[in-house]
């Protein structure tokens, strides 16, 4: 398993377009565990009220 490169807290975006999206940023909200070589996250963004899961390779650092 690996370990995940952003921590709670940290601001991030998209790192590719994905429709229906905001533009960011998003904050990551809490880790999840991973059952890939990719960690998960849950993200919010500040104009939406829900948050996203989203997988490392898929955000970047803001």
């Amino acid at each position: 398993m690996a370990q995940h490169r952003f921590k709670v807290g940290d601001v991030v975006t998209l790192g590719r377009s994905f429709l229906k999206m905001p533009e960011g940023p998003f904050e990551v909200i809490r880790l999840l565990p991973s059952d890939s070589a990719d960690p998960a996250y849950r993200i919010k963004s500040r104009s939406e009220s829900y948050e996203r899961a989203v997988r490392e390779y898929e955000i970047k650092a803001a």
